[in-house]
């Protein structure tokens, strides 16, 4: 058995925060790498921008191709199938055995596919991975027709890249309305709307009732009873949080693999972040999965400095969307309340329909934001996050922020001066 100071299962943005995190403290601690993809670091939330021919191949790589070397790291290509905590070490799929002293599972997210036979013909994929876009990608020369089971943001992404593909998409969401966990109903309608005005069919309230065809997809008949032709079959209802791994030993499992604000788990030096793990939301003071790429990469890097005997804090994750959907461009972040608000809740909004603009915020009784919706003009919302993370009373200037040219100036001077002074000192401004 070969142990190593730190081990990582996992291969993707929390591996890298962690493995450069790690490299900040510690230049001569063993590392070694779980990579159950035998592939090069890439970033996955590139898929749609490699389909759509926007960059290439090589350019969705998340680090150089050296990166394991220069990191003196070793790659261990193979599947992580059973951990012993007790005994602080890894059995791979291959039967060989990796102890470590520090443990940490950045081990993702798994694509939900519901349960309608038929979802495992070859034409049907997610959009999760690179060996789906490379799957799509051969699948595209004799596609006419592409149906996309849910409407959220992976769905609508896949829905416009094959859109722009040339092909017919439909859009199939059960619920009413799209990215209804996301954003509210005015900036649905606007998703809509946009997606309509393109040519993209869009049902709500609607779903796969039987999939035809022998080892392809060939048609789909509907839950309202009609038929449509289906050339590729894209799944995009969501992940879940990849915790086989940690299930049977002694980490606490809560949707995700539940981590304190160390990164760590209920084990002794085991770790997690990104997809897999239920980590502190600052907005809500919950602890749940915040499946977003930058989250991974902090909590990986925060992870690293714990790993490696150096206290620090995972304080500011929340959900955040930052979205583009053909002309329109969506940023989200915090609680997504629906409706007029009401209760504990003080909504702001202003909405022009024609220019396709939307500004929303959502404050508590004490006037701090704790959730906000920009479309179309989203410039700036980098203040309002901040606002949000130093807890800012904004009912002085509540209706100001409703302004597409709301900026720093717009804040009182000690407030101003509050919010930059750091970014002043690391030369960020």
């Amino acid at each position: 058995m070969r142990a190593y100071d730190y081990v990582i299962v996992g291969n993707s943005a929390g591996a890298a925060g962690c493995i450069e995190g790690l490299r900040c403290v510690d230049k001569s601690g063993s590392i070694a790498v779980i990579a159950e993809e035998n592939r090069h670091i890439y970033s996955r939330a590139l898929v749609p921008y490699y389909l759509d021919g926007k960059i290439a191949g090589e350019k969705m790589y998340y680090r150089p191709a050296d990166f394991y070397k220069r990191a003196a790291v070793d790659l261990l290509e193979d599947k992580a199938v059973k951990l012993d905590t007790a005994l602080k070490r890894v059995e791979l799929a291959d039967g060989r055995l990796v102890g470590y002293g520090k443990l940490l599972l950045a081990t993702g997210g798994r694509p939900i596919f519901p349960p309608i036979p038929g979802l495992d013909k070859k034409n049907v994929f997610s959009f999760h991975s690179l060996d789906d876009a490379l799957g799509i990608e051969e699948t595209l020369p004799a596609a006419k027709n592409a149906v996309i089971l849910g409407g959220g943001v992976i769905g609508l992404m896949a829905a416009e890249v094959l859109h722009r593909k040339g092909l017919q998409v439909h859009v199939l969401e059960l619920a009413d309305r799209l990215l209804a966990p996301v954003i509210d109903e005015t900036a649905s309608a606007l998703v809509e709307k946009t997606f309509q005005e393109a040519g993209v069919e869009i049902n709500t309230r609607n779903t796969i009732e039987k999939i035809h065809g022998a080892d392809r997809v060939e048609n789909i008949t509907l839950r309202d009873g009609r038929t449509i032709p289906c050339d590729i079959l894209i799944v995009g209802v969501g992940v879940t949080p990849r915790v086989e791994l940690a299930e049977g030993t002694d980490i606490k499992i809560n949707r995700g693999i539940v981590v304190n604000r160390n990164m760590q788990t209920s084990a002794p030096d085991v770790y997690a972040c990104g997809d897999c793990a239920s980590t502190y939301n600052f907005v809500t003071g919950e602890t749940h999965p915040l499946p977003l790429w930058p989250n991974a990469y902090r909590g990986g890097r925060i992870a690293a400095f714990n790993m490696a005997g150096l206290e620090r804090e995972y304080t500011w994750g929340t959900s955040m969307n930052a979205m583009h959907f053909f002309d329109l461009n969506l940023i989200n972040a915090g609680l997504n309340i629906t409706g007029s608000g009401g209760g504990d809740w003080e909504i702001i909004a202003a909405v022009d329909e024609q220019q396709k603009t939307y500004r929303k915020f959502v404050l508590n009784r004490d006037g701090r934001i704790k959730g906000f919706v920009l479309a179309g003009q989203i410039a700036r919302a980098g203040i309002f996050l901040n606002l949000m993370r130093r807890e800012i009373d904004v009912r002085g200037f509540r209706q100001e922020l409703l302004s597409t040219s709301f900026g720093y100036s717009n804040l009182p001077d000690d407030m101003r001066w509050q919010l930059l002074e750091n970014e002043v000192i690391l030369g960020v401004v």
